[in-house]
C-alpha cells in the first residue's frame, strides 16, 4: 500500500460520530480541520520525520500534555512550515488531533 492511500486511510478514519473533544476546542470546525490536514499533506510530513505511518509523532505520553499544548505545536508546525494559518484553523486541526489521538477530553 503506498504512503499516500495510507495516510488518506488514516486521515478518513476518525473515531464514532460525536466524540469528545476538549473545552478548548468545542467550538472548532472539525470539518475545516479535517481538510487542512489533508490539504496541507501533515501525515506525509510526519512520515518523513517519523518513519512508518508518520502517527508515531503522536505522543500523548510525551511533550504534548494538554489541549493548549497540542494547539501550540500545531501553531508551530504553521510558522515552521509557513502554512500562515488563521487561529480558528490552528483550532480546527488541534481539534481534530486530539479527537483521533490525544483525546484530553477523555482523560480525568
Amino acid at each position: 500500500m503506498n504512503r499516500t492511500l495510507l495516510a488518506a486511510i488514516v486521515l478518513a478514519a476518525p473515531l464514532a460520530a460525536g466524540a469528545q473533544v476538549s473545552a478548548l476546542f468545542k467550538d472548532a470546525d472539525l470539518a475545516l480541520g479535517e481538510k487542512l490536514i489533508a490539504e496541507h499533506r501533515c501525515s506525509a510530513c510526519h512520515m518523513r520525520r517519523v518513519g512508518g505511518d508518520g502517527s508515531a509523532i503522536y505522543r500523548p505520553q510525551g511533550r504534548i500534555n494538554s489541549p493548549g499544548a497540542l494547539r501550540g505545536m500545531v501553531e508551530y508546525c504553521s510558522t515552521e512550515l509557513n502554512l500562515s494559518l488563521f487561529p480558528e484553523e490552528t483550532a480546527a486541526i488541534a481539534a481534530v488531533l486530539d479527537r483521533d489521538h490525544y483525546h484530553f477530553a477523555r482523560k480525568p
